[in-house]
């Protein structure tokens, strides 16, 4: 289990991250997400005892990561794929990783094998694709059999049976009791993927919960129905002053739930064929519940002329 209470982290005068509180439960996939400048690498970088925090304290299993015995054995951390030595090959940059945690060569040779690189494992690393640095960082953060996985945007570079790939690996290690921590910005990815999310927004925390929860909290989604009378439902909704749009020989009801437009139905006689709140979707619950939050946004996009 992850545990961070109260996590702060300032840089001179830039507050990266602001009395940060939350748990990765062991046994599930989180999700851990937020705008660029969110501080979600800073807030990572701290589990892995690369920095320091300003205050708070941050937990592996109940340890910080600098009491831990035998680090690599209880958490493996992938912060930056390109972090490898260009002239080794990708067993000799993680044959001298396990040398020094004390793990036997064919530790080495099962990760590989994991990963998928087995054929190029004597091929320098400094060659290596984005996608396969990817695989070789994964690589190492399975070296020692960790209980804890923190993975850093791991999907980057990855074709579409590396991403499929990956997904089932992140479920499969979960599966077996183990805690998996994840950052990315493909949403439509971390959707298959996390059980669990954590969402920042300037260094503060904007949700933790289950994806179920964080998506049923996109708002103004409407309601579909279908009728065979939808010219008594138009009316029966335009008196109430409800706003709705036809959409494939439907009305979506906009700002009514359910209940009330059944109800609607009911009274003015009109048989209903359909009835179903639309679900949301990770990005529309992201885009909405982080807008306050974004710190660097994007310009306005140019209309496409001709």
């Amino acid at each position: 289990m992850i545990e961070a209470i109260g996590l702060t982290k300032r840089y001179g005068d830039k507050l990266a991250v602001d009395d940060l509180s939350f748990t990765a439960e062991a046994g599930r996939v989180t999700g851990f997400l937020g705008p660029n400048g969110a501080g979600k690498s800073t807030t990572m970088r701290m589990m892995l005892g690369l920095d320091n925090p300003t205050s708070g304290t941050v937990t592996i299993d109940g340890h910080a990561y600098r009491e831990l015995r035998d680090p690599l054995r209880t958490v493996g951390g992938m912060i930056d794929a390109t972090w490898r030595h260009p002239g080794r090959t990708a067993r000799e940059h993680l044959r001298w990783i396990a040398a020094t945690n004390g793990l036997p060569d064919k530790r080495v040779d099962e990760v590989l094998r994991l990963v998928g690189l087995e054929p190029v494992a004597r091929k320098r690393a400094g060659q290596f694709s984005l996608g396969m640095a990817q695989r070789l960082g994964i690589a190492t953060a399975l070296l020692g059999d960790p209980r804890v996985l923190l993975f850093d945007e791991p999907v980057n570079g990855l074709d579409p049976e590396g991403i499929v790939w990956i997904r089932k690996l992140m479920h499969a290690l979960a599966a077996e009791g183990r805690t998996v921590f994840v950052s990315s910005h493909l949403l439509p990815e971390m959707a298959q993927t996390a059980q669990d999310l954590v969402v920042i927004g300037r260094g503060k925390l904007i949700y933790q919960g289950t994806m179920e929860d964080f998506v049923g909290r996109a708002k103004g989604l409407g309601v579909r129905v279908r009728s065979p009378h939808l010219p008594e439902l138009r009316r029966a909704l335009t008196e109430k002053g409800a706003e709705f749009r036809e959409e494939d020989g439907a009305l979506v009801v906009s700002e009514m739930d359910s209940d009330h437009i059944g109800e609607l139905a009911f009274a003015a006689g009109a048989t209903l064929h359909e009835l179903k709140p639309l679900t949301g979707s990770l990005e529309q619950a992201y885009m909405q519940l982080t807008a306050e939050a974004v710190e660097y946004g994007t310009g306005q996009v140019p209309e496409v002329v001709g």
